[in-house]
């Protein structure tokens, strides 16, 4: 099979079929051998019965619902282990990307050899609610992670079949998943300008305050897992180790120095336990001894983690 386009969607049952009618005009026009795998997040409109419908005029399309609703992530996730095709398109279902897009983006993972391809909506229909966010993202991200991309949240995208199959997506990661590719060995990554359609139907379903916080922690459980998710205790034990030795040096100082005043009989120097700094290096010794203790049990948990992706699915066609 050529391509597998997978589409997660939540109450999107006015855009499904002209969509997937979209579609199936482009793949038919390039002779492509396709499927369409359509992931109901547990929409509470009828989008599952359109998608069942759908699937009777059109029998490319698998669809998979959830039982309740889990986000954009899950959605990509199962729909990555269900692909079957040699490239897989990710898009959004509100018909703001083009699949007028698809041959292009296939070609360039095919031809051109890259990994994962990001779309770049350049002219973005978008409120400001959700534009200057992105920005400001897509600025954060490529300084920290290194990967070059104006659009790292695009919908549309395209992966080579080994990357979807060796990447995790959870939480809300799937506005990382160049970085994720990136940390596991897939380097070739490149960009398309493509074409941002103003929505049709319904509203955006940008989630407000709350991915202000979710989407910069996981920027962080990225980075930290990407560089030491297998080797937890490089991290915790050279923090526990600096904190260790911080806090035994300056013992040792205080020591010395009470010795010293002791040897020159001077009488007023102050007990040990008197001085803020011994607190201080009691302080850093424990800390030193936690991370230590940390660093061993983040070891034997990662070497021990149970399957993170666990999703009720209700349904399937």
């Amino acid at each position: 099979m050529d391509i597998s386009i997978v589409i997660p969607l939540y109450n999107e049952a006015e855009s499904l079929p002209e969509l997937t009618a979209w579609i199936k005009r482009v793949m038919d026009a390039n002779r492509y051998s396709y499927e369409v795998i359509l992931i109901d997040d547990g929409s509470n409109d009828r989008s599952w019965e359109v998608i069942e419908s759908l699937k009777s005029d059109m029998h490319q399309i698998r669809g998979i619902k959830f039982r309740r609703n889990y986000g954009k992530s899950a959605g990509l996730n199962v729909g990555f282990e269900a692909a079957q095709g040699d490239v897989i398109i990710t898009m959004d279902a509100d018909l703001q990307d083009s699949p007028d897009e698809i041959p292009a983006l296939f070609n360039m993972i095919s031809e051109d050899r890259f990994d994962l391809v990001s779309g770049w909506k350049k002219k973005r229909h978008d409120p400001i609610s959700k534009t200057i966010p992105t920005k400001l993202y897509n600025s954060v991200t490529r300084r920290l992670s290194g990967v070059k991309l104006h659009d790292m949240n695009c919908g549309l995208k395209a992966y080579r079949k080994n990357v979807v199959k060796n990447i995790e997506v959870y939480g809300e990661m799937h506005r990382y998943i160049p970085v994720i590719a990136k940390w596991a060995g897939f380097s070739r990554i490149g960009e398309k300008v493509v074409q941002h359609q103003a929505r049709k139907f319904g509203t955006t379903k940008f989630g407000g305050l709350s991915r202000f916080i979710r989407g910069p922690l996981d920027l962080i459980s990225i980075m930290f897992v990407g560089k030491f998710g297998k080797r937890p205790m490089h991290f915790f034990g050279t923090m526990g180790v600096l904190s260790f030795i911080t806090g035994t040096v300056i013992t040792i100082w205080l020591i010395a120095d009470k010795l010293i005043a002791i040897a020159n009989n001077e009488t007023n120097y102050r007990n040990i336990t008197e001085q803020p700094l011994f607190f201080i290096a009691l302080a850093a010794v424990i800390i030193g001894f936690q991370l230590f203790l940390t660093g061993f049990i983040s070891e034997l948990v990662s070497r021990n983690a149970p399957e993170r992706n666990a999703y009720q699915i209700e349904k399937t066609v």
